[in-house]
């Protein structure tokens, strides 16, 4: 049967008053039958049309499904899946505590049945070595994330990145730490919200050196899009964590559109470039910060600040002129 009368069918079924008519029960004034209307919530009487009972509860769900497929789709049962999981949240959780739901301690027979219905549903959960890789390396994500204080589709996405990885057997040879890392690395730079990898080995249990090559290799393997960082979306972090005002914030950023208008970022690093802008921004607005400040907050060399510094400058004075 076409799709089309199927729908055409349901809409008919649904538009028209379910008659359901309870035995016993009758019109209070004509003793005639009651039905139902769905639509509107009211039980009536079919003969006379008196209204019996309105505002009827309706059960069910307040969307409308016109196939078997449509209504799977949109049924709600217990929480969302999520990547983050390595069951994607579908097991069940046993609470570590020998406590009921009134918060009362369990007996002794009680707490050794817990804890053997949790040793049983740990070995279901991690069935065989990939899902027991899956959930270290998904634990050491959002544990990474955490630290940095990424949002919650970044680490959505990093999950999504490392699922990838595994299914198309590039972690031998690797280990689980170092591509879970690139994993947030990349997912991080493709939200729009990088981190350097200054900050991202900081919170790894790998070396600087291990993640950027661990990093590309992933990029490489997995053909992912990832943009060069852009400087600009350094500078709000960097502006908040010294406590500047929006005016020096603008301003960075006005820097930082005049460097790549001149050309001036072309080989630079997006953190160095961001920090000094900031710095630069500080002092065109009359903002007490000092280099170490900023450096201490970027995570760069004082160094790097002084150059990338003068560089900005002088690209804003060269615009100037013209």
């Amino acid at each position: 049967m076409p799709d089309t009368t199927i729908r055409a069918r349901n809409r008919a079924d649904e538009n028209e008053v379910e008659d359901q008519r309870d035995e016993g029960e009758s019109c209070p004034e004509c003793s005639g039958n009651l039905i139902t209307d769905s639509e509107h919530g009211e039980t009536v009487c079919e003969d006379c049309g008196l209204v019996v009972e309105e505002d009827n509860v309706d059960r069910g769900p307040e969307w409308r499904a016109f196939d078997a497929k449509e209504k799977n789709e949109k049924s709600r049962v217990g929480a969302p899946t999520t990547n983050t999981m390595h069951d994607k949240g579908l097991s069940t959780n046993i609470d570590w505590r020998d406590k009921d739901a009134y918060g009362n301690s369990l007996g002794s027979r009680q707490r050794e049945k817990m804890q053997r219905l949790r040793k049983w549903n740990e070995r279901f959960r991690t069935r065989d070595s990939k899902e027991r890789n899956l959930k270290q390396a998904l634990g050491e994500i959002d544990r990474m994330a955490s630290a940095l204080g990424l949002p919650e589709n970044v680490r959505e996405t990093a999950s999504v990145i490392y699922r990838r990885a595994l299914d198309e057997d590039l972690l031998p040879g690797r280990s689980i730490e170092g591509v879970s890392t690139a994993c947030v690395y990349a997912a991080a730079r493709q939200a729009g919200v990088p981190r350097s990898l200054d900050e991202i080995a900081d919170v790894s249990r790998v070396e600087k050196s291990e993640v950027a090559r661990t990093y590309r290799y992933v990029v490489r393997e997995l053909s992912l899009e990832v943009k060069p960082a852009d400087p600009e979306s350094y500078v709000p972090r960097f502006a908040s964590g010294l406590d500047l005002s929006d005016e020096a914030e603008h301003r960075a950023r006005s820097l930082l559109k005049t460097a790549k208008e001149q050309g001036v970022h072309s080989g630079k690093s997006p953190v160095g470039l961001a920090a000094a802008a900031v710095y630069a921004a500080a002092l065109l607005t009359n903002e007490k910060t000092t280099q170490a400040e900023v450096s201490d907050v970027a995570d760069i060399s004082e160094v790097t600040i002084r150059n990338r510094y003068h560089e900005l400058l002088e690209a804003e004075e060269g615009t100037v002129a013209l």
